[in-house]
Formats: structure tokens, C-alpha cells, sequence
């Protein structure tokens, strides 16, 4: 079920998704497959397997999501090269990130020390976001913004550091 609705927030989200064998192509799809497997192994507890499967991943597609981070469904990684997803980070449903987006730890902390994503957030190219925030449903992060602080529902951010933009 969630191979398929993959295969449908592609085709949902992205004008240049032709046909279905195109679609298989995405690097960004293979990922997340991958990683739900390795997750899991991950949360079997099953040492160094999911690891050494992130890591393979990561070298076959150039996407780095940690068995340990938690996606939800529907999840679009477009151009996915770069794109680095950290171990305590969670994602919710219908997200889409661009390439070069990062979701890291500063760190500092220990436990939980990656970002929440709400549903239906759009990440842009190159963002990065970082730490123990929240980012809430419906956001939209511009390329190259770099966000260390939680994001209200419905709110734009753009810059270095980011910042709310005032709705139009």
C-alpha cells in the first residue's frame, strides 16, 4: 500500500513524472523503499544491518536518511541528491524536500536532537534545518533558508536565518 501511494505523490506532485518507468527511475523513491526497510531493522533492534543498509543507499543515490528517523507516508524526495535526514528526525505525511535539504542535530544535544515536520510541508532546495524544533503542518520553507527555530502551522519562511514572511 504505502509503494503505491509513493508512486502516486510523485505523480501528484511532480509535471515532469511521464510515465511509470520514469517513476521507478526516481532516486528519491528508492530511498524511502529502502529506508523503510531498514527501519524496521531498526526498530527490531537488529545491530549494524539497517546501518550498512542506509549507508549502501546513500552511496547507490546519494540520499542519507538514518534507519533510526521516522517517515510518514507519501513522503516526495524531488532531485534528491545530498539530502541528509537525521536519526531522531520525524516526518509527517504528504512532505516534499528538494535537493540538498538537511535535517540535523546542532550538536549540542543528546535524545532527541533532530526536527519534526508536520504534514504537507514543502522544504526548498538546499534548506537546513536544525535541532530539536518543530516545523507545523503546512509550512513552506524557500531554498537555501536555514531554520534553528519551530515554524508555526501555515507559515512561510525564507532567509538565513529564516524568517516568517508576512502573509500576502
Amino acid at each position: 500500500m504505502y509503494m503505491i501511494e509513493d508512486i502516486k505523490a510523485i505523480f501528484d506532485r511532480d509535471p515532469a513524472a511521464a510515465n511509470i518507468i520514469e517513476v521507478f527511475l526516481y532516486q528519491g523513491l528508492w530511498a524511502i523503499w529502502i529506508h523503510r526497510a531498514a527501519h524496521l531493522l531498526y526498530q527490531l533492534r537488529i545491530p549494524v544491518i539497517p546501518r550498512l543498509i542506509s549507508q549502501i543507499m546513500r552511496l547507490l543515490t546519494l540520499i542519507e536518511i538514518h534507519p533510526g528517523a521516522v517517515i510518514g507516508r507519501r513522503l516526495f524526495i524531488d532531485h534528491g541528491c545530498g539530502v541528509v535526514i537525521g536519526e531522531t528526525s520525524v516526518i509527517g505525511h504528504d512532505v516534499t524536500i528538494f535537493q540538498g535539504v538537511t535535517l540535523g542535530g546542532t550538536g549540542k544535544e543528546k535524545g532527541k536532537r533532530h526536527p519534526t515536520i508536520g504534514n504537507k510541508v514543502v522544504i526548498g532546495a538546499e534548506a537546513i534545518i536544525l535541532g530539536n524544533i518543530t516545523i507545523g503542518d503546512g509550512v513552506m520553507i524557500g531554498a537555501g533558508s536555514v531554520v534553528i527555530k519551530s515554524v508555526p502551522a501555515g507559515a512561510t519562511v525564507v532567509g538565513n536565518p529564516a524568517r516568517v514572511r508576512p502573509a500576502a
